[in-house]
């Protein structure tokens, strides 16, 4: 096994992804700030849903977060083109973390793919040819790498589409609910388009094909036989699901995987004509770095776990939400809720309604359907009247509704959420049982 990851292969593969991965984050930096994503999640905002733990990250006060985005996007372009390319993949993983975990408003599964990509990449040899940092003399052009570095993109896009699959293997899912909801409510898709969603046998298909494609896209880019029908498939899928869902930047990061499945040296015919065959000995290795390997192992291995995380939590994750996140449940479920808040003096027992509208975006209060969001806010209105040196209580009416189901209480109204504690990894007894299969 070791001889097998320590060996030599030609670098093309991850040069071109160094390329395309520094041009979609180009893309996707400037787009945020081109398409007010930036503006309404992180610049009009009164408060932010920072990941729980990190209250602390919030965003820059006035235009920061625009010069935020726009130097995200210059440590981007240092990427694509290989300048000063440690420093630009560090920059930009430490911006894209701190934009990752700094809202959850717009949480979106390919943002933490996007982040873990960005830590890997901080470790690559990704520079060695076709960079500035060569031309201009700053490391030494090499012809080769690890083959260890292609199978942990392999594994990683692997364990995305493994539990992808298994996602989907749930009622809603199986009955071509889920479909029907979300191809029925593209409202700004063309008569002619809406008149083939709304048919049985369109979104019935779009179900199962979802779950084959999950399932079978790496075995299909491993065998060298269906290699290039498989990739054929991920285009008209990727291609599909981005003039229809407008999913951003995804579908094309997705595609840009399949350049580790390919042999290398095929890509380099492809991609650089004039660059020289690699003399790479029968059998050589290299001195490997085992404690980088034994660091990404370890990462992997985490990877493997997190998405199981929400099996030996009490309740169904449809419903509670809880493990939902970083468990790779992509595009699986429509949840919809609304949630209101009584407020109520300690000292005093008065009670009065929290006014949602004078703290939230119109988008944020519709995100309070998930859990931790909800108590979220909740922390915050008690540390609002606290800093008023006003001890309170305070109650949620929260209602929730799954793939257009009616809506069900979600949270137990009699609990005082300023008073309890987040449990991140356990089950938080004050959600309401699941009304979701029941007879």
């Amino acid at each position: 096994m070791y001889e097998k990851l320590a060996r030599q292969i030609d670098n093309s593969p991850l040069i071109v992804f160094r390329i395309i991965f520094g041009l979609l984050f180009v893309c996707e930096s400037f787009g945020a700030i081109f398409t007010g994503w930036v503006r309404i999640n992180l610049v009009e905002t009164h408060l932010t849903f920072s990941h729980i733990y990190m209250d602390w990250l919030q965003p820059l006060p006035g235009n920061g977060m625009y010069y935020y985005f726009i130097l995200m996007g210059l440590a981007s372009i240092g990427v694509m083109l290989g300048y000063r390319y440690r420093w630009s993949i560090i920059l930009l993983t430490v911006l894209w973390a701190g934009c990752y975990y700094m809202q959850k408003t717009s949480y979106n599964n390919h943002y933490y793919l996007m982040l873990i990509i960005c830590l890997y990449m901080c470790f690559m040899p990704a520079n060695r040819y076709a960079s500035l940092d060569v031309k201009q003399g700053r490391v030494t052009q090499k012809l080769t790498m690890f083959a260890a570095y292609s199978y942990l993109f392999v594994i990683q896009i692997a364990i995305l589409y493994f539990y992808a699959t298994v996602a989907k293997f749930y009622p809603d899912w199986l009955d071509g609910t889920f479909s029907k909801n979300l191809y029925g409510g593209l409202h700004n898709s063309p008569e002619f388009f809406k008149k083939i969603f709304a048919q049985p046998w369109f979104y019935m298909s779009i179900t199962y094909l979802g779950i084959l494609f999950d399932g079978l896209i790496v075995p299909l880019l491993c065998w060298k036989k269906t290699r290039n029908f498989a990739v054929a498939i991920s285009l008209v899928f990727h291609l599909f699901n981005s003039v229809t869902l407008h999913i951003g930047v995804f579908p094309y990061f997705a595609l840009s995987f399949a350049l580790f499945f390919y042999p290398p040296n095929d890509i380099r015919r492809w991609f650089f004509k004039k660059k020289p065959v690699a003399v790479i000995e029968e059998g050589a290795v290299e001195k490997a770095p085992i404690g980088l390997w034994s660091f990404l192992g370890v990462f992997l291995f985490v990877q493997l776990l997190l998405p199981l995380r929400h099996w030996v939590i009490p309740g169904d994750v449809l419903w509670t939400d809880e493990g939902h996140r970083l468990s790779w449940r992509m595009m699986l479920r429509q949840r919809a809720g609304y949630t209101n808040y009584t407020v109520e003096d300690k000292a005093t027992g008065k009670r009065w309604t929290y006014n949602l509208e004078e703290k939230l975006m119109p988008k944020q209060n519709a995100r309070l359907s998930s859990p931790d969001m909800i108590w979220q806010m909740a922390q915050y209105i008690r540390r609002e009247y606290a800093a008023q040196g006003i001890e309170v209580r305070v109650f949620a009416d929260s209602w929730v509704s799954i793939n257009q189901r009616p809506y069900s209480v979600f949270v137990d109204p009699g609990v005082d959420l300023a008073a309890v504690k987040w449990n991140y990894f356990g089950h938080n007894t004050w959600i309401a049982e699941s009304p979701l299969y029941k007879n």
